[in-house]
C-alpha cells in the first residue's frame, strides 16, 4: 500500500479476496502499518547502516527509462498485392459500392462519397477502412449474420458503400462529422455486431489473417461500487448481515454513484453516519475500497489489431487460455491501438435462424437488402405493443410508449429508442402530442422547421444540434461536432463562448453568426438555451437508427412469420427457463401450439411444424447432440414405426438408459400410442434384449438354423405392462424435470383463480422495476411451483437454501435463510405448489430475488393459504396508507376560505436525488372501498390532455374516481373525468409522462 493510513483497508481488501474475517487467527496478513511506500528519509532513517543501499537504488532508477508515445498510431495495414496503389484500390472499391448502392446519377451520393474519401485519406485511415470491410466481408461470405451497422459510423456513406453498415445516411439524413473529422483527436471507432453464436469465427479469422503477435483482446477490471464495497467490507468486519444489507440500500440507485455522493444526496445514509460508530468505520473503509480493482477478466468484445507486435507497445498477460493486453481499454486507445468491438447479438441470430426456418418450411428466400421499411401492418403490431421478442421493443415501458406513441413510420420507431431512457423521457409528451396533433407543433424560428419536424418540434438527437448550428449560425460541422461534446459533456466555458459565435459570428467571419442571418438575437439565445438543455440527453441518431433496422427486421420476421419467428427466439434462449417460459407463455395465448419433443420429427432445436412449434430433442436433458444427430441420421431411411424399431435401429453407442428415460419422460414416444407410465416399465427389458442380442450377433453366436433363414436374430417381442397413465401433474413435472418447462400444460392453472386477488405476479415485479419502481425490501405474497432446491452451509455452519419459484408467467430466485428454512423445511419441497411471503431484494445488475419469511403448501381451501392470501390484502392496504400519509405531510395547507382541497404543490429539490417510486407508492392491485381522488398537475391547459394522450389513458381504466388537475401557469382547476379506476398502474403511468411530484391521490372525493 501507498500511504500509512491504509494499512487496514489493505488487511481488509486481502480477506475480500480470501474469503477470510479480519478476527480469523490463521490467515495470511501483513503485520503493523509499516509496508507503505517510505519517503527518502524514512529509508535512511530505517538502513543507516547501509547507505550505500539508499545510493545503489538511486542508481538503479537513474537507469530506467521508459517512454510512453502517445502521438503515433499503429494502425495495421491491409494486406494487398504487391505494387497496388492503396489509395486507388481504397478509392475504386467505394466507388463501385456507391454505384451499386445509389446507381451512377445520384448527385449528391456522389459528392458525399468524394468528400469523404478525401477526409479518410488525409487523416490516414485508408487501410483502418480496409480491414474493417475485409473481417465483415469475410463474415457474411461465410453466412454470419451482420448488423446494420452500430454508433456513428451508420453516418458514413463510404461504410455504407462498403457493406460495413446496412443503413442509407442520406435517406436518414445522418452527419459523417459526427463519426470523423479533421478536428477529432481520437481515431474513429467501428463496433460491430456479430451472430453471438459464430462471433468467435470471425475474431479467430482476424487472428489468422494479421498473426496472434498483432492481435489480442483486451483486459478488463471488475472493481468494487459503492454499494459492493460496503457488502464486502460489512461481511469481513463481520456485521450481522440485516444491518450492512439496510446500509447499503441507503446508497442511491444511481449508475456509477460513489459513496461521497451517497452521503451528500441520502439524508437517511448521512444520519446513520454520523450517529452510529461501527456504521461510520464500515462507511470509511469502503471509501478507501471503492473502485479498486477486483478481479481481472478478458473484455467481451474489444480486440486490438496493430501494425507491430503488440508487445512492443503494451505488456502482455494471459488469461486463462486468452492472451490480452495488461491495459485496460482506454490506455491501449491512448497508446496509438487500434481497439474494435466484436460483439455478439443475439437478436441477428434470431432474424438468421427465422430467415432459415422460413425457407425451410415454406420455400421462401427473404432478403431484407433495399426493403422498404414502410409495411403499416408492421406498425400496427408496434403501435399495439405486440413487441415481445422485437430488438429494443419488448420492455414494458417501451411497449405502453408505443401504444400511446402508435409509429406510422420508420422515424417514429427511432425516435422511441432515442427517446426511451432516464434524461429524454421528459421530451416523451411533447413528442407524443405533436404526433397526435401536427398542428400544434411550433418553432422558435422557421428556420428550425425543416431540422425539427421529423421529432416533431423536440429535439431528439445530436445530429440535430449539428444541424441547428450549421444551419442558422453557419458553423462548419467539424466545428458543430466540438459544439455537440462540449454541451454532451457541460464543458460550460467552451458552450459559453461558442454562444457568441453562435449568435453574432467569429471576427474573421468565417462563421456569420445567427444575427447575421436573418434570426433575431433573442431567438438565437433562446434557441441555444433550449440546445443546452436537451444536448446532455440527445441520442446519437446514427445508432438509433442502426438499432431501429434491427427492431423493424425483428418486427416484420413477427408480423408475416410469428410461429418461425418464435421458434427462433426460443432457440435464442435455450438455457434460460424463466425466458423459455415466458415465450411459450405468449406462443399458448397466441394460439401456437407448443408440441413435445418427437423421436419422429424433432431436430436438435425448436422448429416449427404446422401451426405449432415442435421442441427440439437437444432441449431434453441427458441428450447430447451426437445423440441426436445419430438420431436423425438414422431417421432418414424412414420413421421409427415403434419403440422397439428405435432401439433396433439406433447403434449401441448413440443410446443409453439415462437417455432414452429422459426422451420418454418429456413425450418423445407418445406420438406413437404409448403410456408413458408404461414405456418407463418395461423400456429396460428391451433394450436389454435387443442390445444383448446385437452383442451376441457381433460376437458371432447367431445359430446356424438363424444363418440359414437368412435370420439374424435380432428381433425382440415389444410388450409392456398395462399400467394407468401418470396424472397430468406428475406427466407436467416430469417435462420440467426434463426439459426445464412445463410443455402438456401447467400445473398452476388449476390455481389461477385461487391465486388471482395477489397483487403481484413474478412478471409484474421484474417490469415494475424495469419500469423504474423501487420495490427493494417490498413486502409480497407470490403463488407458484418451487423447483431447483439447493442448500449451503454458512460459515457458522447453519443450513441455508435457495430455489425456483416460477408462476405462470416467469419465474424468481428464492433465498431462504437459516432461520426461515428450518421453519419451513417441511414445506419446500421441489414441484411442489406453494406460496411464498417474503420481501423482495432489489440489487444493482441483479434479476429481483424474494427473501423467504414464510412458506405454505399451496392447497385449495386450505387455512393457512387463504391467511397469506388475507396477509397480502392487509400489506397492499398498508402500503397505500403509508402511501396516503406520504402524499398528505407533501401537501401544503389549503387556504381556510377554500372547501375543496387544494392541488399539492411539490416541493422544490434541495440536493436530493430525484426519487424513484417506492413501493409503498405504488397502491395496491386488489379494489379498495373507500373513496380516493387524484390530482395531477400541468403547466398549461391548452390542449394538453388531449395530446399527451392523458385522456386516452384515464379512459384505459374505468371506473368510479374522480381525477382533477390544476395549470401551473394560471391556477385554474378543472374535473378531467369522474370515472376513473386509480390502479397501480395508472398511477405509474402518469407518473412516467408528467413527473413523480406531479401525480397525487387523496382519500375523498375532490
Amino acid at each position: 500500500y501507498v500511504n500509512q493510513e491504509d494499512a487496514f483497508a489493505q488487511d481488509v481488501l486481502m480477506c475480500i479476496q480470501m474469503g477470510k474475517f479480519l478476527d480469523d487467527e490463521n490467515r495470511m496478513k501483513m503485520e503493523g502499518d509499516q509496508n507503505y511506500l517510505k519517503s527518502a528519509e524514512e529509508m535512511a532513517a530505517l538502513f543507516p547502516m547501509v547507505p550505500e543501499a539508499i545510493s545503489n537504488t538511486m542508481a538503479i532508477a537513474k537507469r530506467c527509462h521508459v517512454e510512453m508515445n502517445f502521438d503515433t498510431h499503429y494502425l495495421p495495414q491491409y494486406p494487398l498485392p504487391e505494387g497496388t496503389d492503396r489509395d486507388a484500390f481504397f478509392y475504386d472499391l467505394v466507388k463501385d459500392g456507391i454505384v451499386k448502392r445509389y446507381g451512377t446519377d445520384n448527385r449528391e451520393a456522389m459528392e458525399r462519397f468524394e468528400y469523404e474519401v478525401s477526409v479518410i485519406h488525409k487523416m490516414g485511415y485508408v487501410d483502418y477502412f480496409l480491414v474493417v470491410w475485409d473481417f465483415i466481408k469475410y463474415a457474411k461470405d461465410h453466412g454470419i449474420a451482420v448488423g446494420p451497422g452500430r454508433g456513428s459510423a451508420a453516418g458514413s456513406i463510404v461504410a455504407y458503400a462498403l457493406g460495413i453498415t446496412d443503413i442509407d445516411p442520406l435517406q436518414y439524413n445522418l452527419i459523417f462529422e459526427r463519426f470523423l473529422n479533421p478536428d477529432r483527436i481520437s481515431m474513429p471507432d467501428i463496433d460491430v455486431d456479430f451472430c453471438y453464436e459464430r462471433r468467435q469465427e470471425v475474431i479467430d479469422y482476424v487472428f489468422e489473417k494479421y498473426g496472434s503477435d498483432h492481435v489480442c483482446q483486451i483486459i478488463t477490471f471488475g472493481t468494487m461500487a459503492a454499494r459492493a464495497a460496503i457488502r464486502d467490507v460489512g461481511r469481513v468486519m463481520r456485521i450481522p448481515y440485516g444491518d450492512v444489507d439496510r446500509v447499503a440500500k441507503m446508497v442511491p440507485m444511481e449508475l456509477g454513484i460513489t459513496i461521497d455522493r451517497a452521503l451528500s444526496l441520502s439524508k437517511e445514509l448521512r444520519t446513520a453516519y454520523e450517529s452510529d460508530g461501527s456504521i461510520k468505520g464500515l462507511i470509511d473503509t469502503a471509501k478507501r475500497l471503492e473502485g479498486l480493482p477486483r478481479h481481472a477478466g478478458t473484455h467481451a468484445a474489444g480486440v486490438v489489431i496493430s501494425r507491430v507486435p503488440i508487445v512492443e507497445v503494451a505488456p502482455l498477460q494471459k488469461n486463462d487460455e486468452t492472451i490480452t493486453t495488461q491495459f485496460a481499454m482506454s490506455a491501449v486507445e491512448k497508446l496509438g491501438l487500434l481497439k474494435m468491438d466484436f460483439l455478439g447479438l443475439r437478436n441477428l441470430t434470431v432474424i438468421q435462424d427465422t430467415i432459415s426456418l422460413i425457407k425451410e418450411t415454406e420455400g421462401k428466400e427473404i432478403d431484407f437488402t433495399g426493403m422498404a421499411m414502410e409495411d403499416q401492418k408492421v406498425f400496427e403490431m408496434i403501435g399495439e405493443g405486440d413487441t415481445d421478442g422485437v430488438f429494443q421493443l419488448e420492455s414494458s415501458g417501451m411497449r405502453q410508449l408505443l401504444r400511446d406513441f402508435r409509429p406510422t413510420k420508420f422515424e417514429d420507431i427511432v425516435a422511441c429508442i432515442s427517446l426511451y431512457r432516464p434524461g429524454p423521457m421528459d421530451q416523451i409528451p411533447r413528442y407524443v402530442k405533436g404526433k397526435q396533433d401536427p398542428g400544434s407543433v411550433t418553432y422558435l424560428h422557421e428556420k428550425l422547421r425543416p431540422i425539427l419536424d421529423v421529432t416533431y418540434g423536440c429535439m431528439v438527437y445530436q445530429e440535430q444540434v449539428m444541424q441547428i448550428v450549421r444551419d442558422l449560425a453557419g458553423f462548419s460541422l467539424a466545428r458543430s461536432d466540438l459544439v455537440r461534446k462540449a454541451m454532451a459533456k457541460k464543458q460550460h466555458k467552451v458552450m459559453q463562448e461558442e454562444r457568441q459565435v453562435f449568435i453574432y459570428g467569429t471576427p474573421d467571419g468565417t462563421v456569420p453568426g445567427a444575427v447575421k442571418n436573418g434570426v433575431p438575437e433573442s431567438v438565437a439565445n433562446a434557441i441555444y438555451d433550449q440546445m443546452m438543455d436537451f444536448a446532455q440527453y440527445a441520442f446519437n441518431k446514427s445508432h438509433a437508427a442502426a438499432y431501429g433496422v434491427v427492431a423493424y427486421r425483428t418486427a416484420w420476421l413477427k408480423c408475416y412469420y410469428p410461429i418461425h419467428f418464435m421458434a427462433a427466439l426460443l432457440n435464442s434462449c435455450l438455457g434460460n427457463s424463466g425466458k423459455v417460459s415466458q415465450y411459450i407463455a405468449y406462443c399458448r395465448k397466441h394460439n401456437m401450439s407448443i408440441l413435445p419433443p418427437s423421436v419422429n420429427h424433432s431436430d436438435d432445436r425448436f422448429t416449427v411444424e404446422g401451426n405449432g412449434i415442435r421442441f427440439g430433442l437437444g432441449a431434453v436433458r441427458n441428450v447430447g447432440i451426437k445423440a441426436v444427430q445419430t438420431v436423425m441420421e438414422y431417421r432418414k431411411d424412414g420413421q421409427y414405426a415403434s419403440f422397439t424399431d428405435f432401439v433396433e435401429r439406433v447403434p449401441d453407442e448413440a443410446i443409453n438408459k439415462r437417455m432414452v428415460e429422459s426422451m420418454i419422460l418429456s413425450g418423445c414416444f407418445d406420438e406413437m400410442g404409448y403410456k408413458r407410465s408404461a414405456l418407463m416399465a418395461g423400456f429396460e427389458q428391451i433394450m436389454d434384449g435387443i442390445i444383448g442380442q446385437r452383442r451376441k450377433n457381433i460376437a458371432g453366436q447367431v445359430s446356424l438354423f438363424d444363418a440359414l433363414m437368412g435370420e439374424e436374430g435380432t428381433s425382440v417381442t415389444e410388450h409392456f405392462p398395462d399400467v394407468p397413465e401418470y396424472p397430468l401433474f406428475e406427466k407436467l413435472t416430469h417435462e420440467k424435470n426434463m426439459t426445464g418447462v412445463y410443455i402438456s400444460g401447467h400445473p398452476m392453472m388449476d390455481y389461477a383463480e385461487f391465486l388471482a386477488p395477489l397483487r403481484h405476479s413474478t412478471l409484474s415485479i421484474q417490469e415494475s422495476i424495469e419500469a423504474g419502481a423501487d420495490l427493494d425490501g417490498a413486502r409480497v405474497v407470490l403463488g407458484g411451483m418451487m423447483s431447483a432446491l439447493r442448500t449451503k452451509a454458512t460459515r457458522a455452519g447453519a443450513l441455508m437454501a435457495y430455489c425456483t419459484l416460477e408462476d405462470l408467467y416467469s419465474t424468481m430466485e428464492v433465498l431462504i435463510f437459516p432461520q426461515a428454512y428450518e421453519r419451513y423445511r417441511s414445506a419446500l419441497v421441489n414441484d411442489t405448489p406453494v406460496l411464498f411471503y417474503g420481501r423482495i431484494s432489489q440489487r444493482e445488475d441483479e434479476e429481483p430475488s424474494l427473501v423467504l419469511e414464510e412458506a405454505v403448501r399451496l392447497t385449495l381451501g386450505d387455512a393457512q393459504c387463504a391467511r397469506l392470501l388475507e396477509m397480502d390484502a392487509r400489506e397492499g392496504q398498508r402500503q397505500k396508507r403509508a402511501y396516503a400519509q406520504r402524499e398528505e405531510k407533501a401537501k401544503k395547507p389549503a387556504p381556510a376560505q377554500k372547501t375543496e382541497p387544494k392541488a399539492p404543490a411539490a416541493e422544490e429539490p434541495k440536493g436530493e436525488p430525484q426519487k424513484r417510486i417506492r413501493a409503498e407508492e405504488l397502491p395496491t392491485y386488489r379494489p379498495v372501498t373507500v373513496e380516493r381522488s387524484m390530482w395531477i398537475r400541468m403547466k398549461t391547459f391548452q390542449n394538453e390532455f388531449l395530446n399527451l394522450g392523458i385522456l386516452e389513458t384515464l379512459r384505459r381504466f374505468p371506473g368510479s374516481c374522480a381525477v382533477k388537475a390544476v395549470a401551473r401557469d394560471t391556477g385554474e382547476r378543472r374535473l378531467i373525468s369522474s370515472n376513473v379506476d386509480l390502479t397501480p398502474e395508472l398511477t405509474a403511468q402518469l407518473m412516467e409522462v408528467l413527473g413523480e411530484e406531479n401525480v397525487r391521490i387523496v382519500e375523498g372525493k375532490p
